[in-house]
This record gives structure tokens, C-alpha cells and sequence, in this order.
């Protein structure tokens, strides 16, 4: 991205081709929490659609993969480090940019802070379990923001090890889950029932789509690292798929097994009686009680890499922002030894204290409001993202020079945000279902989205106003060039060609209903 005018040209960067393929998609499978999610909200998913819950897994991946398509592709034509708002601002122009500029801040900070009240109770939830012990939250929410600012602090391919370890631990228990399932027999023998059109059509489904999208919140965020990848041009593509394929087949294998293990029938009143304890009774019963103890620990930590991934994600967004001219030169600044964005971080993590104080002030329950709340509009914010990034792939391919494929340009984005749009319809509709709350708060928590986008809106035209340099440079390209084309009837907007050289730079945890201690 091109420097502030008043930044000096040896100021630290990013690190440079300090993440590959493994690295980002571990960033993005953490923040997708998958533990977290198997076992906190797969049995809610099973009790409202039934034996057929695992195919809407699959449909959801499926769908995020067609988006991948036009979203990989254009990543090796647009090399801001804005992702998102970048890919926005080329082909729906530079207002609609900033307002979905500042809708991934709410998006993406929604996601995080809520998280922290997930994190307070599933500790004091296993601290009981294992050892009888009344653990508050606040204090342990309080201390995972230090720990999460710690660890974005520390250097990006830091936070890579780290969450390829804790990736490994709570993905192994599932595994271990689905091992003992298969070598027993489940309970009745093996079925491939789930899968048939009988099982898969029924009304639950709808509801169950809502939440497996919500399942894979996070998998988006590979084309942030772009300034740390080596050879994004290649790493980015293959980090999002992995990912994605990762998370559907995963997710859609879990969920099958726990349906193995309890029966067709008796799976449905196992999830009816206590949908947190389902997994747990599943892996005490085919592995033992210590599988259950550890699959206790593993909840914890899982939720601690979905913290630190969106919260890596976040930084870098402010950092972009800041380079914009948008957001404080301040949050610009990098670590001269970690070279992190750590300023960015540091506000971050106190933006996150204010509201997890503020919560625990108002006495508010640290799972069904702090969660809840502050999760579902940023869950909603970053679909409507993937919405708008889908609709301004085939406009910008349209007027750039290109030697892309009309599958890749035109079919798959389209496909995409038909079926992104009707993946946000059914999120909003069955909004009650991730809030636990009264019609007038799900009313407010769904039209903050707009709001904030209008507001972004708001911001774009005082920017053009007020401060018109920094308007013009929005979401530039690094090696910003000469040739520019109108967007939609307003200012230029850069567009690099396919030979533009390649600069030197380069999850969700959706609500879970809590365990029973």
C-alpha cells in the first residue's frame, strides 16, 4: 500500500514471506473454532433438522467454496493489504469500499469481543467439571485479553506455531471421538441415512444452514496475510480451499459420527436432554472418561485460537486503515523486532476490555448477551461482506484486462451471491435461534448491519469533502500506476493489469449452548 506522505521509507513493515499455506490455514481454521462449534452448537444443529444435519455442512461448504472461486482469483489481481474493502472498493467503488471498510472493523471485532464472555464461561464450565471449583468469569475474560494482546504482539509466524498447536489438540480429541464411533459400530451399526434426500429435506434444514454459514466464519480472512505470504499469488488460493474443504468434510464427518454413536432415533432425545453434554456423553462412552476430561481442556484453548486468529485478522485491517489515512496514522506502526502491527493491537484489546467491562457492569449474563449480542451482528456483518466482495468480482472483471475464464469472472461469483444472499436470509430469519433474545433486541442487532454500512457511507462522502488526497488513494494498489477507470460514475479508481509486478510485501465462533457441569 503506498506510504503516508509523512512516513519514512525505512519505517518497520510487516515480515515479510513469513507465512506459507500450512501457516495461513491455521489462522483461518482456528478462528472458525471447530471443537467449539462440534460440540457446542452441532447438537442444537442435529435437534432442529434432524439425522440429516451433516449434509447442511456440506451445502454450506459447497457454497463457500463456489465464492472462493471468484474471490481466489481476484486476490492475484488486487494486492492491497485492505482485502475485503480492497476487492469492494475495485469493483463497486470507493464509497461502497468505505463503508465496507469500516462494516469488517464492526464485523470482525463483533466476532472477537463477544468470544471473550464464551471464553469466561466454557473456563469456569470446566473448571467445575474437572475439579468441582467456582471459577468467575470476568476475571479469566479480563485475562485472556492479555493473553490474546501477547500474543499478536509477538511475531506473525509466533501466532502460526501457536495455533497449529492448539489447531492439533482440538481437532485430534474429534478425531479420537469419531475413531472410537467407527471401530465400535456406533450404536446400531453404521449408516449413511443422514445423507439421504429424506433425511436432508425436511424444514429443520433451513435452520440448520444458518448455522453451519455461521460454522465457517472466519475461512475468509487468508487474503489479510497477503503482505506476510510467500507467494500469495499461489498461497492465498490454496490456504482458502484447504480451508473451506477442510471445514465442510470435518464438520459434516463429526456431526455423522455423533450420530452414529447414539442411533437415528435416540440421537434426537440424547440433544433434546442435554445438547451441551452430547459430545461429552459420546466420547466418555467410546473412549472413556479421561477423553472427556481432555475434550474439556480443548474447549478452552480452542476458544483461545479463535480469539488470537480475529484478533490477528483485525490488526491488520487497522493497520491497512491507517495507512489509508482512514483510522490514526498511530495504528500504522509496526514493532521494529516482532513487526506487528502492535499499536493496532493494543487498541484493540482495550476497545475489547470497554466492552467486556461494560457488560459485566450492566450484570449482564457473559454468554446469552455479551456472547450472543455482541456476536451476531458481526457473524451477519462479515456475510454481507462476502455478499459485496461476490457482486464486485464479475463488475471488475468486467472492465479490467484479464486472461480469467468466465467460470472464474462471472459464473461462480454470480452463483455465489445468489446463494450468499439467500444464506443471509436465512440467518436473519432464524436470528432467534443464535440470540436467545426478544424481537425488539434481534430487531437491533440485525439493523446495526446496515447502520454501520450506511455510516461508512456517511464517512466516504466527509472524506471526499474534507479530505480529498485521502479519498483519492483509498484502497490504491502498492505499486500504484497511471491507468484508471470510473467506478460506477464516480472518481477513478486504480486498476492493475495482469502484468502489474508482484510487490515485495506481502472463523466464528458462532453462539454455543453451554455444557452441563
Amino acid at each position: 500500500m503506498p506510504e503516508m506522505p509523512d512516513q519514512p521509507a525505512d519505517r518497520p513493515a510487516l515480515r515479510r514471506a513469513a507465512l506459507g499455506t500450512a501457516d495461513i490455514s491455521f489462522f483461518v481454521v482456528s478462528a472458525a473454532a471447530p471443537l467449539t462449534v462440534m460440540a457446542g452448537v452441532a447438537p442444537v444443529a442435529i435437534l432442529l433438522g434432524g439425522i440429516g444435519a451433516p449434509a447442511g455442512y456440506l451445502l454450506a461448504g459447497l457454497t463457500l467454496a463456489v465464492f472462493a472461486v471468484g474471490f481466489t482469483t481476484m486476490s492475484r489481481h488486487v494486492r492491497s493489504g485492505g482485502a475485503f474493502y480492497a476487492y469492494i472498493t475495485r469493483g463497486l467503488g470507493k464509497r461502497v469500499g468505505i463503508g465496507a471498510a469500516l462494516l469488517a472493523l464492526i464485523g470482525y471485532n463483533g466476532m472477537e469481543i463477544g468470544v471473550y464472555g464464551l471464553l469466561g464461561t466454557t473456563t469456569a464450565d470446566t473448571a467445575h467439571a474437572l475439579g468441582g471449583l467456582d471459577v468467575p468469569w470476568l476475571p479469566v475474560s479480563l485475562a485472556g485479553l492479555a493473553l490474546i494482546w501477547y500474543g499478536g504482539f509477538r511475531s506473525i509466524d509466533f501466532g502460526a506455531k501457536l495455533l497449529g498447536v492448539l489447531l492439533v489438540a482440538e481437532t485430534g480429541i474429534l478425531v479420537l471421538l469419531a475413531g472410537g464411533v467407527l471401530l465400535k459400530g456406533g450404536a446400531h451399526g453404521l449408516s449413511a441415512g443422514s445423507f439421504a434426500p429424506g433425511a436432508v429435506l425436511v424444514p429443520g434444514t433451513a435452520a440448520v444452514l444458518a448455522f453451519a454459514f455461521a460454522a465457517f466464519t472466519g475461512f475468509e480472512s487468508t487474503v489479510i496475510y497477503r503482505r506476510e505470504a510467500r507467494d500469495p499469488d499461489r498461497t492465498i488460493p490454496r490456504a482458502t480451499y484447504i480451508a473451506v474443504a477442510f471445514l465442510g468434510l470435518f464438520y459434516a464427518f463429526i456431526v455423522w459420527t455423533v450420530i452414529q454413536a447414539f442411533g437415528a432415533r435416540e440421537v434426537l432425545a440424547a440433544a433434546a436432554e442435554d445438547p451441551g453434554g452430547l459430545f461429552f456423553a459420546a466420547i466418555t462412552t467410546y473412549v472413556g472418561p479421561w477423553a472427556a476430561d481432555l475434550m474439556h481442556l480443548f474447549i478452552v484453548t480452542s476458544v483461545i485460537a479463535s480469539l488470537l486468529a480475529f484478533h490477528n485478522a483485525i490488526n491488520r485491517y487497522a493497520l491497512a486503515l491507517a495507512e489509508e489515512g482512514v483510522l490514526p496514522a498511530a495504528l500504522g506502526r509496526v514493532h521494529p523486532r516482532h513487526r506487528s502491527p502492535y499499536l493496532a493491537g493494543l487498541a484493540q484489546t482495550a476497545l475489547g476490555a470497554v466492552i467486556v467491562l461494560a457488560f459485566a457492569l450492566a450484570g449482564a449474563d457473559p454468554y446469552q448477551q455479551l456472547l450472543l449480542w455482541v456476536n451476531t451482528p458481526g457473524m451477519i456483518g462479515l456475510m454481507a461482506l462476502m455478499l459485496l466482495a461476490a457482486i464486485a468480482v464479475p463488475v471488475y472483471f468486467r472492465r479490467a484486462a484479464h486472461t480469467e475464464g468466465p467460470w472464474r469472472t462471472v459464473v461462480a461469483p454470480v452463483t455465489a451471491a445468489v446463494l450468499l444472499a439467500v444464506a443471509i436470509c436465512l440467518v436473519v430469519s432464524k436470528v432467534d435461534l443464535f440470540t436467545m433474545a426478544s424481537t425488539t433486541v434481534n430487531t437491533v442487532l440485525v439493523a446495526l448491519v446496515p447502520a454501520v454500512f450506511l455510516a461508512g457511507l456517511g464517512l466516504a462522502q466527509r472524506l471526499k469533502t474534507h479530505r480529498p488526497e485521502t479519498y483519492a488513494r483509498f484502497a490504491a494498489e502498492p505499486d500504484a500506476g497511471t491507468r484508471a477507470e470510473d467506478t460506477q460514475g464516480e472518481e477513478p479508481c486504480p486498476l492493475p493489469t495482469p502484468s502489474s509486478p508482484e510487490p515485495a510485501s506481502a472463523p466464528s465462533t458462532p453462539p454455543v449452548p453451554r455444557p452441563a457441569r
